[in-house]
């Protein structure tokens, strides 16, 4: 096979795995050995400095000792290919590189990297984002209940264990300024008495974040030495790695530190940094005044905005325009809402706008998948347990909902819930009591709820698969959301919008669709509907040089995730040919529809009754339940 065409099959490889995971590690998972293959090398790594150290994110016939850093580093710091030894090592991201043991044609390395990076920044930039969104509603639920705390003892534990939660650290301290003493207040401070620990305001770590007014990561062979030990000798205390970022108010009064211990996996990262600033300008808040809490209302709300932005129905379609009149009309009510809708159409959107739009927009948001929750965890991640209650319950644990109280919860994926399941589930909804796993007290929940689905429930009840009194309970009002294909110019707009976001993410201009690249968009059938256009939108964005975007670069809208129907064989009569079209056309709508009939009919635009006629006329199996 020529190279040319390897390659080729490699890059559809990429791009198939694009679609498939969110996570570097997996996404490297599987396409780490087909590279390494293709290369004809020996062993392959991708390696991510998190300074000062080096840990491999996916490797394949590479062990433990055989990590070829010295060659990762002297990639990253050139900027380009170079050699060590048997290794061949190429920067992938700012902090990736790609190394490849025995690789004969580096040429050939070098032609493949611009792919596997740009596939990698996707993946990338798809963890972060998630990651952010996840943290910003984290801290939504956070600063809700500091909000709810009026004595500073109080208050200060509840930020440390939110901080030791949110970074999985092992502990976390805020050190308080008293100005007059020169000294720093530690608390809450295990293994010291009252739970108070002084130390002068320039010892440590802490000392130089609250003079310097910088943030300080130390661990890893990076600054360990700077440690005060004399801090550990008082607490009884190991102090391995540590982030500390300074408690500064938004007149800029500087109130003390915000200090993290022992991350429980690794050392603390960038995001890591990122995240305990954004909470300790929440906490400085709180702390300047644990009476009033206007400031901290205020920054709440704007937290509440920001989450808001990222869960825009855009579109101006009749279909969408309907939608969102309906959403207008429903939110503020506390019926259940049944969602509906083939996948990636939006509906965990369409239920965050309704979040959103609701007086419950200021308390949490809880999405839960009931497809990933395994029969022997759903009573436990729904509904909690108490220490003990099971081999692993090391702890007492609020299920989602009593974490979504006051909120909204989405129960995403219900169709897929087991018989076993739904009946536990529907219990909770009629008494709006939760007991947790291994207690007895009853707790009183107010939660509104959501459920979403891609299946027929309505079919799964007859067939004795989806208990009957679930759904009613459930499907006190149910909204469809419309595919793609039927929205018309929406396509463009969302393409736009998407292309806009992610190319402002990159600090590029967005580029412009040409009129014929236009059209593909429109003709594009969108099997994999919003979400197929999104990630269509991001590789784009990165894959993309040129100011216009031309119908060659969407040359992959036609590949293995769009739908395709064989052409007939050239001469053939017109009549046969247009037999022979229908028939598949239908049959493949048919299995795209994974035998749902009434929706199958729908995206043909036929009645149902209709469809069975016309097959029976083409000559395919149309047996009518």
């Amino acid at each position: 096979m020529a190279e040319s065409l390897k390659r080729q099959i490699l890059v559809e490889r990429l791009l198939a795995a694009l679609e498939q995971h969110d996570d570097l590690g997996a996404f490297l998972g599987e396409i780490l050995d087909d590279v390494a293959e293709f290369l004809e090398a020996r062993g392959a790594a991708v390696l991510r400095i998190n300074p000062p150290q080096w840990e491999a994110v996916g490797k394949t016939g590479v062990g433990v000792r055989d990590m070829p850093i010295e060659a990762a580093a002297a990639a990253l710091d050139a900027g380009r290919l170079v050699t060590r030894d048997a290794w061949r090592a190429v920067p992938l991201t700012a902090t990736h590189v790609f190394c490849a043991r025995g690789v004969g044609d580096a040429a050939e390395m070098e032609r493949l990297t611009p792919p596997l990076a740009a596939a990698s920044r996707i993946v990338l930039a798809g963890t972060r984002r998630a990651l952010r969104i996840q943290r910003l509603e984290r801290m939504l639920a956070i600063t809700q209940i500091w909000r709810q705390k009026c004595r500073l003892e109080t208050l200060l534990h509840a930020m440390a264990e939110a901080a030791t939660d949110l970074l999985q650290a092992d502990r976390a301290s805020i050190f308080l300024w008293d100005r007059a003493r020169g000294q720093l207040v530690g608390r809450p401070a295990l293994g010291v008495a009252d739970g108070e620990l002084r130390i002068p305001d320039d010892t440590g770590i802490v000392g130089q974040v609250l003079q310097t007014g910088e943030p300080r990561r130390v661990g890893g062979g990076m600054g360990e030495d700077q440690i005060s030990r004399q801090v550990d000798a008082r607490t009884g205390y190991r102090t391995r790695n540590l982030l500390c970022v300074p408690l500064t108010t938004p007149a800029g009064r500087r109130l003390g530190a915000f200090e993290v211990l022992n991350k429980v996996d690794g050392h603390f990262t960038d995001d890591d940094q990122q995240g305990l600033e954004e909470l300790a300008a929440h906490a400085a808040v709180a702390l300047e005044s644990t009476q009033e809490f206007e400031d901290l209302v205020s920054k709440h709300q704007r937290l509440v905005d920001q989450a808001a932005e990222g869960v825009q129905l855009v579109g101006r379609s009749p279909a969408i325009e309907a939608l969102r009149s309906t959403l207008g009309r429903v939110a503020n009510t506390d019926l259940a809402l049944l969602i509906l809708g083939e996948n990636g159409v939006g509906k965990e959107v369409a239920a965050r706008s309704i979040h959103y739009l609701s007086r419950r927009r200021d308390q949490p948001f809880i999405a839960v998948n009931c497809a990933a929750i395994p029969e022997t965890l759903l009573e436990s991640e729904l509904f909690g347990h108490e220490k003990g209650a099971f081999t692993d319950a090391r702890e007492a644990r609020r299920g989602k909902f009593e974490l979504a109280s006051g909120g909204t919860l989405l129960l995403d994926e219900i169709g897929d819930l087991s018989l076993a399941g739904q009946a536990k589930l529907l219990r909770v909804l009629e008494d709006k009591i939760v007991t947790r796993v291994g207690g007895s007290l009853p707790i009183a929940t107010d939660v509104r709820i959501l459920a979403a689905t891609n299946h027929d429930l309505a079919a799964m009840v007859r067939a004795r698969r989806f208990r009957e009194d679930l759904y009613f309970r459930l499907n006190v009002i149910s909204i469809e959301l419309p595919p793609l294909r039927e929205r018309g110019d929406d396509v463009l707009l969302l393409a736009e919008h998407f292309l806009a976001g992610f190319c402002r993410a990159m600090g590029r201009r967005p580029p412009r669709f040409s009129p014929a690249a236009r059209q593909r968009l429109l003709a594009h059938r969108w099997p994999g509907n919003v979400r197929e256009l999104r990630n269509l939108s991001e590789r784009l964005a990165y894959l993309t040089t040129s100011d216009l975007i031309e119908p060659a670069d969407l040359a992959f809208v036609g590949g293995a995730a769009a739908e395709s129907v064989t052409e007939p064989a050239l001469g053939e009569e017109l009549t046969e040919a247009t037999r022979q079209f229908q028939q598949r056309y239908i049959q493949q709508t048919i299995d795209g529809a994974q035998g749902n009939m009434s929706l199958a009919a729908r995206r043909l635009g036929l009645h149902r009754s209709n469809l069975y006629r016309k097959m029976r006329q083409l000559g395919l199996p149309a047996t009518e339940a």
